[in-house]
């Protein structure tokens, strides 16, 4: 087996819908990447664009043949069958893969790949809905939880903090709330700084507790 230093690549199981945007994202980011898949019509399509390998992951044999074990990290995007995903999932943790990221459908799902050694799992159709959730109707323009509670949003300002610098402000007092950087209209981003001056078509990029961002971007 490789040492953990010298493992390079990310495996991505099922070239579904969620799969294939990962895969191909990767891939055009110059990442390696191998997609594996049972179905031989995806395979051949997408073998195309990607490098794809028609196999089972499913099956322990077929991710040592395609060394698995020498990967950095792999996905597991098989949404339509659980047993499949929490098989491959399992499979690579047996293979000593040091970063899994799995999808689930379910917080059932979810908690059932957490159990068995998934590094990350993610719920992309919850975790959508939710962004989408805080962005209707309200000064949030995207909302993307980290971990723990921990947020980071892109917002309009409210009219409170309109002209004056952050450190006049006092948003970490006040509202426990972090400025991170700030978007002025046909202006660069720029990281947020004590004399930064906060302007009504500003983008803002907040960070902090989930909770205190919901209640600051509801400022009037």
């Amino acid at each position: 087996m490789a040492s953990n230093d010298s493992r390079t690549g990310v495996l991505v199981f099922g070239l579904g819908r969620f799969g294939s945007a990962l895969a191909d994202t990767l891939d055009s980011m110059d990442i390696e990447v191998l997609a594996v898949e049972r179905d031989p019509n995806l395979v051949e399509w997408w073998s195309r664009r990607l490098p794809c390998v028609e196999a089972d992951g499913a099956d322990p044999r077929a991710l040592e043949q395609i060394g698995a074990q020498d990967f950095a990290a792999a996905v597991v995007g098989v949404g339509t069958s659980l047993e499949a995903s929490v098989l491959i999932t399992g499979n690579l943790v047996d293979a000593g893969v040091p970063e899994i990221w799995a999808k689930a459908t379910s917080t059932e799902h979810k908690r059932i790949l957490e159990r068995i050694g998934a590094h990350h799992v993610v719920l992309p159709e919850a975790d959508a809905g939710a962004r989408v959730a805080h962005s209707v109707g309200g000064r949030m323009l995207d909302y993307i939880e980290i971990e723990d509670g921990f947020t980071i949003v892109k917002m309009r300002p409210p009219k409170e903090t309109h002209h004056f610098s952050l450190d006049k402000l006092g948003l970490e007092e006040k509202y426990g709330v972090h400025v991170i950087g700030v978007k002025a209209q046909g202006r660069d981003f720029e990281y947020a700084k004590p004399d930064t001056i906060v302007g009504p078509d500003d983008l803002l990029v907040v960070a902090g507790e989930g909770e205190l961002l919901e209640r600051f971007s509801q400022r009037p």
